[in-house]
């Protein structure tokens, strides 16, 4: 069968959902910290909070991938697209209750330290979480199934830059509503209006373009994409050698490149988790304590601002890669960017102005750039030829999913290590001392953590030099 090109119209088509699905993801990741310490959550109880993201991330999209391999529901609802249907169905209905966990009655009743609204909230995060790794994941593999190897960079750069628009526009929602004047305060223990509102129309955003790639995509059915794929040649061939010499570099490399993402996505984690609380203290004079001030609600919106501004830094970064990687290599641009990012975070700790804060977090986009396509480049160079690079890319997912779990876990023990500044409190017994945690550590610790992972960089075995390739997958 002759793999024909397809037009920028058909590639546009296979990713626009994407647009919507990141929309979501970015919202969940600006926003989520910020609506538990609003719920009432202890700074030293946060992570646990965001241990369900790549818990998710690491169940699902293998699970997808599997499944949808597997299964043909005929023209209409075909090989990929019935999950994404299903995954943006309940990610819509996941994002209008999740936000307005504080306004249901619930009992005021404690379990393990958490209030209802709490354990809602927790729930909640767990399914939209679901269903945005169901959705996304058969974008991805839409562009394997379809596009010839010709155009698959073309149509993973399409891919890629839908993805960085939707996070832009995720992220400046809360802002811009603040802006237009729907209300940014709430009583206490209850989410804003001005995120509700982000979440409300990011829901309307996303299903409208889950549909429209839904309806524009006509999947090949089981015989065409056997004969695209030449599966049938394949199954002809002499069976692969499992003990050939290939499998210690792809140990190797899954090994080394894993240490690197480990540093990473560790960083990013405490990143997304304590950013709000950072901001609020460093720069909008919070005493944190209480979430329902405007001090605290304002720095939750300022910090989807910095991370739009993240997103505009990495796709400038992502412009210099090739020229990084053609003078010191694959290696060398990776090792540079982790070092960039490092600097930009502990850079967060010194700026007290929250307009010179975007500086820090221009230079942190130079690492998100380096995430997006470094790890994924070097990592498929030594599978290369493998029979089994859906697995591998697969168990690959674990290094991004694993390290932001264990991060998770620790974050309380870790915040709890850094001295806490005492805030006197006005009581009914007198003026009492508060000891209130000093978020922005977690943030140096992060630059801390991509240092370390640009030094690791250098353990890595490369096996050949090749171009670069962009991958789209999230931070799941």
């Amino acid at each position: 069968m002759e793999k024909r090109n397809l037009s920028i119209k058909q590639l546009f088509n296979l990713s626009f959902g994407f647009f919507g699905v990141q929309i979501a993801y970015a919202l969940q990741s600006a926003n989520i910290s910020r609506i538990f310490a609003t719920l009432g959550a202890d700074p030293h109880q946060l992570s646990f909070f965001w241990v369900l993201p790549p818990l998710m991330g690491m169940i699902v999209q293998p699970l997808i991938g599997i499944l949808s391999d597997r299964t043909w529901f005929g023209k209409f609802f075909g090989r990929r697209k019935f999950y994404l249907l299903v995954g943006a169905v309940v990610a819509v209905a996941v994002m209008i209750l999740l936000p307005n966990a504080g306004d249901f009655n619930f009992e005021q009743r404690v379990y393990m330290s958490l209030s209802s609204a709490m354990w809602f909230g927790f729930f909640a995060l767990m399914f939209l979480d679901t269903s945005i790794n169901v959705a996304m994941q058969p974008f991805k593999m839409m562009v394997g199934d379809m596009v010839n190897e010709e155009q698959k960079g073309l149509a993973y750069s399409i891919q890629s830059s839908l993805c960085n628009a939707g996070s832009i526009v995720g992220f400046v929602f809360p802002y811009f509503f603040s802006w237009i004047g729907i209300s940014k305060v709430a009583p206490q223990g209850v989410i804003p209006d001005s995120v509700k509102w982000s979440f409300y129309v990011g829901a309307a955003i996303l299903i409208i373009c889950v549909l429209y790639t839904f309806f524009a995509v006509e999947e090949m059915d089981p015989k065409e994409y056997a004969e695209f794929h030449g599966l049938d040649k394949k199954k002809e061939e002499t069976k692969e050698d499992g003990n050939n010499s290939n499998n210690d570099v792809v140990v190797r490399a899954f090994i080394t490149i894993g240490l690197v993402q480990f540093f990473c996505w560790a960083a990013f984690l405490y990143m997304w988790n304590y950013t709000s609380g950072a901001m609020a203290l460093q720069c909008f004079g919070w005493n944190g304590l209480d979430t329902s001030v405007s001090a605290f609600q304002e720095a939750g919106d300022w910090v989807g601002i910095c991370f739009a501004v993240q997103a505009c830094g990495s796709l400038v970064w992502a412009m210099l890669l090739p020229w990084l990687e053609k003078k010191w290599g694959n290696k060398g641009a990776y090792a540079i960017s982790l070092f960039v990012g490092g600097l930009g975070f502990i850079s967060t700790f010194f700026f007290t102005n929250q307009y010179v804060q975007f500086v820090s977090y221009v230079l942190i986009g130079a690492a998100w750039a380096a995430m997006l396509a470094l790890p994924f480049t070097l990592f498929t160079n030594a599978i290369e030829g493998s029979k089994h690079m859906g697995t591998l890319l697969g168990l690959f997912n674990c290094t991004i999913c694993l390290p932001q779990i264990i991060a998770a876990l620790c974050g309380g023990k870790v915040l709890s290590c850094f001295p806490e500044k005492i805030v006197e409190v006005i009581t009914e017994n007198g003026i009492e001392a508060v000891h209130v945690p000093v978020q922005q550590y977690m943030l140096v610790v992060s630059g801390c953590l991509l240092i370390c992972g640009a030094l690791a960089v250098f353990t890595i075995n490369e096996k050949k030099k090749a171009a670069l390739t962009v991958n789209t997958d999230m931070p799941e």
